[in-house]
């Protein structure tokens, strides 16, 4: 029998949360497709149909995080600097993250010291990057768009490490990051 869209949007929510939630608790590298069905109440079968391994599971926690900014952020009018729309949009980003915050630092302890891992989650960081792009009306087509996009994720993942020991209520820390990381991407850029 198979799943109604709700049932299998609720699986998937359930389980992306279970796997952030035993990683908060355990570590990622303790936590196994199977701890994730058992935590979300949900068969390993189905789990299967929905993810391919644990990697999987962070690429949808990543579409999440997409959604939740780009809903998050309006129009942003004609007389906002695209510099300042980005800048605003990726600490959105930030604040999302702060929802897992146990977890997420988890999965960075485990994945940034790793090659195999990081290399397997940088393409889902490279999309997301675009579509930060893309929302903050810079241009991402053709060979200078790849470069900023990576230049976006190099300023994302410098500020991430930020983020991660920065537990002030404001993450004003992460703000001075950011802002710092995109003066010193858009003076590279200007070049």
């Amino acid at each position: 029998m198979s799943m109604s869209k709700e049932n299998i949007k609720n699986t998937r929510t359930a389980a992306i949360e279970a796997a952030l939630e035993l990683a908060a608790e355990k570590g990622w590298a303790a936590v196994t497709m199977q701890s994730i069905a058992r935590r979300a109440k949900v068969k390993l079968a189905d789990l299967h149909e929905m993810f391919a391994d644990r990697y999987d599971i962070l690429a949808a926690y990543g579409r999440i995080l997409d959604r939740r900014v780009l809903e998050s952020v309006g129009d942003g009018g004609d007389d906002e600097k695209p510099r300042d729309r980005l800048f605003e949009i990726l600490m959105e980003r930030f604040d999302a993250l702060n929802d897992h915050r146990d977890g997420v630092r988890a999965i960075l302890d485990t994945v940034l010291p790793d090659p195999k891992q990081t290399i397997v989650t940088l393409p889902h960081l490279c999309r997301s990057m675009g579509w930060m792009l893309d929302a903050a009306g810079i241009e991402t087509s053709g060979i200078k768009g790849v470069a900023k996009v990576m230049g976006l994720l190099a300023v994302y993942c410098d500020t991430l490490r930020t983020w991660r020991n920065d537990d002030s209520p404001d993450l004003s820390k992460t703000m001075a990051a950011l802002d710092k990381n995109l003066a010193r991407a858009e003076r590279w850029a200007e070049r």
